[in-house]
């Protein structure tokens, strides 16, 4: 693709790996207690949004069409790695309520309206490039983690810039509401760092920010930011940084409370990592860039519960 990496920025886990793993061990440990049982067996007892799924024989899927390569619209058709993985939960969904087929609903979403949409019973999965945090807690719940990402920065390959240390003056873009603004802001106080923060409305327009000097500098996830350089007129004139300014893990977006929908996707995750057959997907959309680093094994392991 003929992007600059400075500093090593390939998916490897950055600086205190072993203090996520701890993170990723006691985040999953609680969910070990979980009782898994065929929902199909009960099926008397399905309430809420499973109840809505079966009765309906339809399931909502929220997506991204900016977020490639977990969410986005490519020939008209909705892909992605989150799309393929959200795909087979829905299929393990079917065999859980014993039903044959059920009709998937497309509901469009953006980094404002994704988590809206499943509070308010629009979409029954959010499947993207989201980041599980405790303040998004308060509106909806998620999955067991389903990537392993860290905000990243771009910038322009002439600029001497090998980290944001290198930052102090500059502008730097970023999504406004989104955990890169928080990591952003937070790295920036952490390290005293004196930089303007940017507000733009999407990772389309930060890359024309950058690319037309209006920015120096473009924050996000690094996966994403390495899909968008492939979107750039000129890839070779530009750099992803190092830097891992924070841990984001991602999830599947689901309604707040509801346990037996948790219960049901968590359990066709755990199929799938036990099976081996999210490596497959991993490699279908990341083969390029490497294999799962030790935080995204840690993920699928920890996410392979048994039953």
């Amino acid at each position: 693709m003929g992007v600059i990496f400075r500093q090593n920025a390939r998916l490897n886990p950055p600086r205190g790996t072993h203090k996520t793993m701890k993170l990723l061990i006691f985040g999953f440990v609680g969910l070990l207690l979980l009782p898994f049982a065929s929902l199909a067996q009960n099926a008397d007892a399905i309430d809420g949004r499973l109840k809505k799924i079966r009765d309906s024989q339809s399931i909502g899927i929220a997506y991204r069409a900016d977020a490639a390569p977990f969410s986005f619209e490519e020939n008209k058709q909705i892909t992605g790695y989150s799309i393929d993985l959200c795909r087979r939960v829905v299929a393990a969904i079917e065999r859980q309520l014993g039903v044959s087929e059920l009709k998937i609903r497309w509901v469009p979403v953006n980094s404002q309206t994704r988590f809206e949409a499943i509070a308010k019973g629009q979409a029954d999965l959010e499947c993207g490039s989201s980041t599980v945090t405790l303040g998004r807690m308060k509106t909806v719940d998620f999955s067991s983690f389903t990537f392993i990402d860290g905000t990243g920065l771009i910038v322009k390959a002439s600029l001497a810039a090998n980290a944001l240390s290198d930052l102090g003056g500059k502008k730097i873009g970023v999504i406004s509401g989104t955990s890169n603004e928080r990591a952003l802001n937070g790295a920036l106080k952490e390290r005293v760092i004196n930089a303007t923060v940017y507000p733009v409305k999407s990772r389309e327009e930060g890359l024309e920010q950058v690319e037309s000097g209006a920015i120096d500098a473009f924050a996000s996830d690094r996966v994403l930011l390495i899909a968008l350089l492939g979107k750039s007129k000129n890839p070779a004139g530009l750099a992803l940084l190092g830097d891992a300014l924070s841990f984001e893990p991602y999830a599947i977006g689901l309604p707040r409370g509801d346990w037996q929908m948790r219960l049901a996707v968590n359990s066709a995750l755990a199929q799938l990592y036990r099976g081996g057959a999210v490596r497959e997907i991993f490699g279908r959309w990341f083969g390029a860039i490497g294999r799962p680093g030790p935080v995204m094994e840690a993920a699928f392991l920890f996410g392979a519960l048994p039953e």
